[in-house]
């Protein structure tokens, strides 16, 4: 689906929304009041809201080292904590083959470290899981960055149901997908390191209070409610949700004993990637607990940092359709600059990779499988010889 698609619809939807046509129905939002009180009925903590939830996510790092202790504790470990490897893997579509082939390659390579932390937006949401689990679901990301279509993502809908549905597109293919390769096996085995002090999260945006949200996939995992596995699928749809193209995943929650529902979608809406809040202060809190140790975080951001020049059609969605990429294009390089300066102020070593300047394969359409294969590829050949991971962002 591109921005063009998504910019038309937007237009469309205002001019028939300003006639009187009618949207889907929904349960009632989270009045503003109690948004920071709503929680998913059954699974109280398994969720953060950036710049609110700040004291909930450091308990869980805090429980985290203690978890991870116990278990080092338990296979004989003595002396200090080993490095924490901290991966981030961002949002960008079908670029997102880029990340699956650099981590197949980092495998190839023979030095792929086991993270402790791994974060996922949108694209990176759906390798995030994959990439938490390590090289013996390489198998799985293959498949799916370099066998998946256009058809296998979404169905377009028609131009009324589109106008007067919540989305150009019907995600059920994904859906599909998600629900083929996110089975209670793998949710079993993000569970067994979640004992282990290891974490996994991913980040929504709920649009209602427009506010970014942080879920704790391995708590969900290992929670053992009835509703962990249709949860823990439908933030990975929600983080890839774009707005406008896909349709919303709706949550429904609990707040001041009364039942309501939240809209997410693409985490990306908000922020391309990210590592964790910068207030959190992890150097800090170490030093308190008594556990310092080397920190090294990689980030994967799927996508170019350079401007890639384009010449720009003199019509409203063509041009639009390129003030929104340049949006998003300068968000990501921002969240890059916030993650290095965080990292730097903690004491964790940096470390980025990125599209390169001279991957030139044309992209003819999302999810153009044939782009998909030589972006694999590509990000294949960059971690199988040894990759050189920049130490800061481009232009800092």
């Amino acid at each position: 689906m591109t921005l063009k698609h998504v910019v038309c619809l937007i237009a469309i939807t205002s001019v028939l929304l300003g006639q009187g046509c009618a949207g889907p129905v929904r349960k009632e939002a989270v009045p503003a009041a109690f948004t920071d009180q709503a929680i998913v009925p059954g699974m109280a903590e398994v969720r953060y809201r950036v710049g609110i939830d700040t004291e909930a996510l450091q308990s869980e790092g805090i429980a985290s080292v203690r978890r991870e202790q116990a278990y080092l504790a338990s296979t004989g470990h003595r002396g200090g904590l080993p490095p924490a490897v901290f991966l981030a893997v961002s949002g960008g579509g079908d670029n997102g083959a880029f990340g699956a082939g650099l981590l197949n390659g980092w495998t190839a390579a023979g030095d792929r470290p086991e993270f402790k932390l791994v974060t996922g937006v949108s694209t990176g949401a759906l390798i995030a899981p994959f990439a938490f689990l390590g090289p013996a679901y390489d198998e799985q990301l293959k498949r799916f960055y370099t066998t998946t279509g256009p058809k296998d993502i979404a169905k377009p809908r028609s131009l009324l149901a589109a106008v007067t549905n919540d989305a150009l597109s019907d995600n059920a293919p994904l859906w599909q997908l998600v629900s083929r390769e996110v089975d209670q096996s793998l949710l079993d085995a993000i569970a067994r390191e979640y004992d282990k002090g290891r974490l996994l999260l991913v980040a929504t945006v709920d649009l209602d209070a427009r506010q970014s949200v942080l879920w704790n996939l391995t708590r969900i995992a290992a929670s053992d409610h009835p509703d962990a596995l249709p949860l823990f699928r439908s933030l990975l749809i929600a983080s890839a949700s774009i707005p406008g193209a896909f349709p919303p995943i709706m949550i429904d929650v609990e707040a001041n004993g009364r039942a309501y529902q939240e809209m997410h979608v693409d985490g990306g809406t908000m922020s391309q990637v990210f590592v964790y809040p910068p207030s959190l202060h992890v150097d800090e809190l170490a030093q308190e607990l008594g556990a310092q140790r080397e920190r090294r975080v990689y980030v994967i951001r799927n996508a170019r940092l350079d401007p890639e020049w384009a010449q720009v059609e003199r019509r409203t969605m063509s041009i639009a359709a390129r003030a929104i990429s340049s949006l998003i294009h300068t968000q990501g390089i921002g969240d890059l600059y916030r993650i290095y300066l965080t990292s730097r102020r903690d004491g964790v070593d940096f470390n980025l990779a990125y599209v390169p300047e001279s991957f030139d394969t044309p992209h003819r359409e999302e999810f153009d499988t044939e782009f998909m294969r030589a972006l694999f590829k590509t990000g294949y050949d960059l971690a199988a010889q040894g990759y050189r991971w920049e130490k800061v962002p481009p232009g800092f």
